[in-house]
């Protein structure tokens, strides 16, 4: 059993290939978009399936929304409400209590007119010594009361004119804002039981499914956008101080014919021995940075998390 084992040994070996300059053994990962909604309730319906691609605006799910769709009807039936109370308020009197008030404004004018010429005929049979002066002081305070009538309706047609107090109006018309925004809020919340997609890309896992409880911020699916995809590989500490942010990278990747053309997006400050996926005899045991790398998205969209990829790159010489 031993020398089995001291063979297999030999055999792996002997087929490790060195290393060559500049070349590093890596994977693709993802950094994935959970999406979820912050308000928990049923799942209803799910409009898309893994790997459909989707873009900004594309609907992905459903929650139970009859609560929060009843709530939308309250309030634009309150919104009505206010703005017909603003309106009425705005109106003034109707037109049947000004055709009333116009009509009792001619008749007093009437009257007016009436008692003027009669304290006028008054003051001259007064001048012949024909009435008592006691008469001719009936005369005018009677043209007095009907001068104070025709004033009076004259005021109240103006005044029911013009609407109710202004103090009035204004607290109906703060009632109407407040109104609006209740309106606004169920409208947003009845928005967050349909969430859509904020950005491009492909559906890579579905978490929850119809039929299913959902709590408050639990992801119902995942979603990968193209340029969210990235290339992990791991440098030895000797080759790191050739190496900077935004130098160009070449992942060679089974099944393109072509390198994959990109570039150094983060080196991490911290070493590490072997890397979590890579397990080459050659790199065991060594320090190792994690070094990242990122591609155009149109590029990017053609990989996949967890595909093992080589990363070539020109090392800066250093003194």
């Amino acid at each position: 059993m031993r020398r089995l084992v001291l063979l297999l040994c030999c055999v792996l070996l002997a087929g490790c290939e060195e290393r060559a300059p500049g070349l590093y053994q890596g994977y693709m990962e993802g950094e994935f978009v959970y999406v979820a909604s912050q308000y928990a309730g049923r799942l209803q319906a799910l409009r898309v399936a893994r790997g459909d691609r989707i873009a900004p605006g594309d609907e992905l799910f459903v929650l139970e929304d009859e609560l929060e769709a009843q709530a939308v009807t309250r309030a634009e039936a309150n919104l009505e409400r206010t703005r017909d109370t603003v309106a009425d308020l705005d109106k003034g009197l109707r037109k049947e209590e000004l055709a009333q008030l116009k009509a009792r404004h001619a008749q007093a004018r009437a009257q007016l007119q009436l008692a003027r010429a009669e304290h006028d005929r008054r003051i001259s049979l007064r001048r012949g010594n024909v009435i008592a002066q006691e008469e001719l002081d009936q005369a005018r305070t009677t043209l007095q009361q009907a001068e104070a009538a025709v004033a009076d309706l004259e005021a109240q047609l103006a005044t029911g004119q013009l609407g109710s107090r202004e103090d009035q109006r204004s607290a109906a018309r703060a009632q109407e804002r407040m109104a609006a925004a209740e309106l606004e809020q169920a409208r947003w919340q009845l928005e967050q039981k349909r969430q859509r997609a904020l950005v491009s890309g492909t559906i890579f896992d579905l978490i929850h499914y119809p039929g299913e409880w959902v709590a408050a911020g639990s992801p119902v699916l995942s979603l990968l956008p193209p340029e969210q995809i990235k290339c992990r590989f791991f440098v030895p500490q000797t080759d790191l101080a050739g190496i900077q942010v935004r130098d160009p990278v070449a992942a060679l990747v089974d099944g393109q014919p072509q390198p994959v053309p990109g570039w150094v997006s983060y080196i991490s400050p911290q070493a590490e021995y072997t890397p979590p996926v890579i397990y080459s005899q050659q790199f065991r045991a060594k320090l190792v940075f994690m070094v990242e790398a990122r591609f155009p998205p149109g590029v990017a969209a053609t990989l996949h998390p967890g595909q093992p990829v080589d990363v070539r790159l020109q090392l800066r010489t250093t003194r």
